[in-house]
């Protein structure tokens, strides 16, 4: 699904963060103001109280309490003398997710409502408002702003990369510090060091735009759907074999298959929860889930930031699964052993379990030795990602270890981008007819390039990551037998090997 679709939108149950859509479509500040008043500053222990009885936590994945985060902010910002800043985090670089993305679209006000809140309780120096470069918010975010007194001079907006790892905290506050958008590497909390380094409050769209909501609708009103351990209600991003894909605003509790049903959506194989760093669970377990962390949790699955992703039958989920790591492992940072070397390993082999070379004891070997161990939980998510696969479609796997494959195509189910959206190299390719088994490109690059039994290179059908760009030309041009390529993704530009000719050239060989 690529930025120009756009998602249908439904609210099962009475509509908080879509009310007045259906009526007005985008709300303008008019219209915002007609469906959910004027806000007003909120004194910081009484927005801390109204955050702790409506148990608010943060919907950007790691359901973080809200209240939390803001004590831990004034704490520091107080101990240290220093003001704060608020970040709304828009950035929503998950290919399945577009919750964000839609409030930043259609009710941009609630969500500056609710971080205005944040922003008088903590009397934070700025508002920074970090969205994706890929365009699908910003111009509504900048019309928004345009419309408000309240913002001026104190809001502005940053656009990042649109890439998985864009929305990490650490990644998101170094790219706004003008620093390589990229995880630190080493434990950093910006309530602690943030935003030029200050004590900074990082929450996503939804979360902001829910403080919204409780704020005007006050505690009693909007526990009044939900669960009492998660009132209110959730966003859920439904794609995947859904005949009506969409933004679904649904209580607290409701079960799974409701959700599913009105996106025409068959539980099919099974479904994604939480992305692609969530967990699979099964179609009967999907039968009994309930959307909430708890509901979910007690099927094996995880909420995350609300994405769900029914697999259809038609499709072979382990190829699925193999097309997405190999994009994960492109998307990391490329800093520390886990994503270098660890995820384009896990996916190699996840690649060898489809043609029957490699087996699913190798995949959870490699994932225990890098769990835990990565700058950042990309390597811990995306291996949570790959073996709840294994344990969801075990028949899949044994088709394809003892019986020459499940028979299905790979239909390309699970959103994954086209190509490298920065410019990247392209994929590594190796001319047969002249690749002689030097292996020195194994040498030179090893998180990509590995020698089968016979001593010849292994290669994963993947868009070389920047990170590994330098090292890949290397590789081409060290060739002994100019057998290694380096080719253009399609849309993204040609083949890139015109040192080739030249290197031939040189050597008196053909190219």
């Amino acid at each position: 699904m690529d930025s120009e679709q756009v998602m249908g939108l439904a609210s099962l149950g009475p509509a908080r963060l879509l009310a007045g859509v259906r009526e007005y479509g985008r709300l303008d500040l008019w219209a915002q103001t007609k469906v959910y008043g004027e806000p007003e500053p909120i004194p910081f222990p009484d927005l801390v109280d109204l955050a702790e009885r409506v148990r608010l936590c943060g919907r950007g994945g790691a359901g973080f309490p809200f209240a939390r985060k803001l004590k831990a902010v004034s704490g520091s910002a107080r101990r240290r003398g220093l003001s704060t800043v608020v970040v709304v985090n828009g950035t929503e670089g998950e290919p399945a997710a577009w919750k964000d993305k839609m409030l930043l679209n259609q009710v941009p006000h609630l969500v500056l409502d609710g971080a205005l809140l944040a922003a008088w309780a903590l009397q934070a120096r700025e508002m920074v408002i970090a969205i994706a470069d890929d365009g699908v918010a910003e111009e509504s975010l900048l019309d928004a702003l345009a419309e408000r007194r309240d913002t001026a001079g104190r809001a502005r907006v940053v656009t990042v990369p649109h890439r998985f790892i864009s929305g990490e905290a650490g990644a998101l506050v170094r790219g706004i510090n003008g620093e390589a958008h990229i995880p630190p590497g080493r434990k950093v909390r910006a309530s602690d060091t943030g935003v030029d380094g200050l004590p900074t409050l990082v929450s996503n769209v939804e979360t902001y735009a829910q403080l919204a909501v409780a704020a005007a609708t006050g505690p009693r009103e909007y526990a009044a759907v939900g669960t009492a351990e998660e009132p209110g209600t959730v966003l859920a991003t439904v794609t995947g074999s859904a005949l009506r894909p969409g933004v679904i605003e649904t209580p607290v509790g409701m079960p799974l298959k409701e959700i599913l049903r009105v996106c025409g959506a068959p539980t099919g194989q099974g479904v994604l929860t939480g992305g692609y760093h969530g967990t699979w669970i099964t179609a009967e377990a999907a039968g009994r889930a309930e959307i909430s962390r708890q509901g979910f949790g007690d099927v094996g699955g995880s909420l995350g930031a609300g994405i769900i992703l029914p697999l259809p039958d038609g499709t072979c989920p382990l190829g699925e699964v193999a097309r997405v790591m190999h994009y994960l492992a492109t998307e990391s940072a490329g800093q520390c052993g886990p994503c270098r070397l660890g995820l384009p390993e896990m996916a190699r082999l996840l690649s060898g379990i489809l043609d029957g070379s490699a087996s699913p004891e190798a995949v959870r070997g490699l994932s225990g030795a890098i769990r835990g161990r990565g700058a950042c939980s990309h390597p811990d998510g995306s291996s949570r990602f790959v073996l709840s696969a294994l344990d969801t479609f075990t028949d899949d796997v044994s088709a394809h270890l003892y019986h020459n494959g499940c028979g299905r195509p790979v239909r390309g189910v699970l959103p994954i981008p086209d190509g490298p959206d920065d410019g990247g190299a392209g994929r590594l390719s190796v001319d047969w007819s002249s690749c002689e088994g030097h292996g020195l490109c194994a040498h030179i690059l090893p998180e990509l390039v590995r020698l089968d039994e016979n001593g010849f290179p292994s290669i994963p059908d993947a868009t070389v990551p920047s990170w590994l760009e330098a090292q890949a030309h290397r590789a081409v041009d060290m060739c002994p037998a100019l057998a290694l390529r380096l080719g253009g993704v399609s849309g993204h530009g040609g083949d890139r090997t015109p040192r080739r000719a030249d290197r031939a050239a040189r050597r008196g060989r053909p190219s």
